[in-house]
């Protein structure tokens, strides 16, 4: 391997960097994420430029190290940390007002949410996730990262990990690309209008980035906190508006499927955390029983 820069951080808990760095994947194929053994590696468009970004944690030092290549290696591992939930705090979390939240916290203490600190970035990804399959979705994430990216720099590349676009490029993909990407108007024009502030958008912060969001034509509710929890790691996301998570807590806590404004009533007394309960509920839960039929994936738009 070309050598690359490296760091070693000790976290105060028991860290898994598969669990936390998964919550910036986008499907398992996604090609800007790899499991290589032990090590999770990621491709990321950083401010200065491109990079690849390997972690691996040492459980018996207690330690985690990362290792980066490109002209972003410095800055993936200046936030490596913060990646892995170093800025998400979960004390005062009321797991006992539940139940169910406290079996589910007392079987996960060590949840974290990672703030990979790219808005632009992770937006252009739930854009493509909005309204579809995510069957749909991830590989039009995939088509399009694989179409316009580049390959991750370093001994990324041998693994075959990839960087998304940059903003210019995104700007200039014609309808007729995004079209063949199995990407509709509605949300190609979303993602190109964002590409155009791509820069304004990368410099907000947790406390204004909701209200910033939902300014920009195609961005609502949902698309909003699905930035907010993995770009700045917000525990208290909850993306209202999804498929099946009013369902699927609804039914964990009750038998019964909630709507949104039922999980809204829910979920108030764990605010500002709210979507650490539903990420414990899901994980100990899991999805309600599908019996009926499943969306099924669009098939007006061409395929490459």
């Amino acid at each position: 391997m070309t050598d690359g820069r490296r760091r070693v951080w000790r976290p105060d808990w028991p860290c898994g960097p598969a669990a936390v760095l998964g919550q910036q994947r986008h499907g398992g194929g996604d090609p800007t994420f790899r499991l290589h053994g032990d090590e999770v590696w990621r491709g990321i468009r950083t401010p200065q430029g491109p990079a690849a970004l390997r972690v691996v944690a040492t459980p018996v030092e207690g330690t985690v190290e990362g290792e980066a290549w490109g002209p972003g290696a410095t800055w993936a591992l200046d936030t490596m940390p913060a990646m892995l939930g170093a800025d998400d705090d979960p004390g005062g979390f009321a797991a006992h007002l539940h139940p169910l939240v406290a079996e589910a916290h007392r079987r996960r203490p060590h949840l974290r949410f990672g703030a990979g600190h790219r808005v632009f970035e992770t937006l252009v990804a739930a854009i493509i996730e909005q309204k579809v399959t995510g069957q749909e979705a991830f590989a039009g994430f995939r088509r399009l990262v694989h179409r316009f990216g580049e390959r991750a720099p370093g001994p990324g590349s041998d693994l075959k990990l990839w960087v998304q676009p940059d903003a210019e490029t995104i700007r200039r993909i014609p309808s007729w690309e995004w079209l063949g990407l199995h990407v509709d108007p509605a949300r190609s024009r979303a993602i190109v209008r964002a590409a155009t502030v791509a820069d304004t958008l990368d410099r907000l912060t947790p406390a204004d980035a909701d209200a910033k969001l939902r300014t920009l034509p195609g961005i609502g509710e949902w698309t909003a906190a699905e930035v907010r929890s993995r770009a700045f790691g917000d525990p208290d996301a909850v993306s209202f508006g999804d498929y099946h998570i009013a369902r699927d807590v609804g039914w964990a806590v009750t038998g019964t499927p909630y709507d949104d404004d039922q999980l809204r009533e829910f979920l108030e007394p764990w605010r500002p955390q709210r979507n650490r309960a539903v990420v414990l509920i899901q994980g100990l839960a899991g999805g309600r029983p599908r019996r009926g039929p499943r969306m099924p994936p669009r098939t007006h738009l061409p395929v490459r």
